[in-house]
């Protein structure tokens, strides 16, 4: 996980202002991966006492937007943060539990999947989530 002036150096080549918000709540996505707000919103009042959610939420907008973190929302999951960018990686999401796990692609180069008719569009990016039962749920889960 990056020190503080790290991270104020990436919100500087990002061209955002440094303010203690930003790097509580950058700080919060890479100490804890695949959070969501409420989530970060807890760490980050732990940090700095009482911010309003309505500031978490601005943050998160303006630190995804700069492309700093990266927004996942997984089908029937609300919307949950990661400071892996740049990459092309996927997810795991356990059916039991909701745990989230980064899987790398397994071409290694965007995108991974190429679509057998793209329509026109020029492809950047292809979502995969992987969904089953994590290792602490399968103990717990029957198998079929």
């Amino acid at each position: 996980m990056p020190a503080v002036p790290e991270l104020e150096q990436l919100l500087r080549g990002a061209s955002l202002r440094v303010t203690r918000p930003r790097v509580a709540v950058l700080n919060a996505v890479y100490a804890h991966p695949h959070a969501d707000t409420n989530s970060i919103l807890g760490v980050v009042r732990e940090e700095l006492g009482d911010v309003s959610q309505q500031a978490v939420y601005d943050v998160l907008h303006a630190l995804t937007g700069a492309r700093l973190v990266r927004r996942i929302t997984p089908p029937g999951s609300v919307a949950r943060y990661e400071s892996r960018v740049g990459d092309n990686h996927h997810h795991a999401v356990c059916r039991s539990c909701g745990v989230i796990a980064d899987v790398d692609c397994a071409v290694g180069e965007a995108p991974c999947l190429a679509p057998s008719d793209a329509h026109g569009f020029v492809i950047d990016e292809a979502e995969v989530v992987y969904w089953g039962v994590c290792p602490a749920c399968t103990s717990v889960v029957p198998s079929s």
